[in-house]
């Protein structure tokens, strides 16, 4: 089982940055995409349509046969809970490794979280942050354009429109002294110089993709399925919309150093197997 891949989904192509940090961890591992970009963003659906999405993702990572499946996805982990209890598989959100590396990182007790509207609303990150150290004074913040910037390449740190955004979703949290910021939709990193830019350098961003990929390297070698081949590990990628928009945007995500093919899934085929 050690060779088999680990899963990976997202509701678009956002959680390809924590595919680039898994390729950076556990380079020998097989990995399998999955992005829903046809039904994407999840983050401003109602929580019963996010869970029934999350489901249908995840059991198409298992008709692959995946050893571990990821939801990188700061939505999907927030409001489908579930998934912890009703896989046959390891199974990891990023809101537990991401709220603890933001409390190790914290020296004065302030911390940020800024994610899609359902993440904030459903406080995942918060009510983890609390149960690790309840002296923690936390700031959340819904960023829902930050998303739609990314997918649409308005990502440069000079760029007039992104600057603004930034200013205007993150400056009462600036107001407010923060020390560390949960960057809790794994499409923000993408404009993390943006961000770090505003918020000036005391203050330390948590990259959820990141720590999700550490995460679960250890999950991984508790359970003795890592893949100790002596070769590199292989990359499928799979999306619900066309194969061109994924090629567009696939470079800022995972980098030009990297190579990959998509491949088309159709979402009827998703819903209809849920459904039988």
């Amino acid at each position: 089982m050690s060779e088999q891949a680990i899963g990976v989904f997202d509701s678009g192509l956002g959680g390809l940055t924590a595919v680039k940090e898994l390729i950076k961890v556990l380079p020998q591992e097989n990995i399998i995409y999955f992005g829903d970009t046809a039904r994407v963003p999840y983050g401003t659906r109602s929580d019963k349509t996010i869970k029934v999405y999350a489901r249908q993702d995840a059991d198409f990572l298992l008709s692959k046969g995946v050893k571990l499946i990821i939801a990188a996805c700061g939505t999907v982990s927030s409001v489908a809970t579930e998934l912890y209890e009703d896989l046959p598989v390891p199974f990891t959100g990023v809101v537990i490794p991401t709220a603890t590396a933001a409390v190790r990182a914290t020296k004065n007790g302030r911390i940020g979280i800024i994610g899609t509207p359902a993440t904030v609303k459903s406080s995942s990150y918060k009510k983890e942050i609390l149960r690790q150290d309840d002296r923690i004074t936390v700031y959340q913040q819904a960023c829902p354009l930050f998303v739609p910037l990314v997918e649409n390449g308005f990502i440069s740190a000079d760029d007039p429109i992104v600057q603004l955004t930034v200013e205007r979703y993150l400056s009462e949290m600036k107001a407010a002294g923060i020390d560390t910021l949960i960057l809790g939709c794994t499409h923000f990193p993408i404009i993390a110089e943006a961000i770090s830019n505003y918020l000036g350098k005391g203050v330390t961003l948590i990259d959820s993709g990141k720590e999700t990929a550490l995460y679960a390297a250890n999950i991984l070698g508790n359970k003795g399925l890592l893949n100790n081949s002596n070769t590199l590990g292989n990359c499928k990628y799979y999306v619900s919309d066309t194969v061109e928009g994924f090629r567009k945007t696939a470079d800022v995500f995972l980098g030009k150093s990297v190579e990959y093919e998509a491949a088309h899934i159709n979402v009827e085929h998703l819903i209809k197997k849920t459904q039988s």
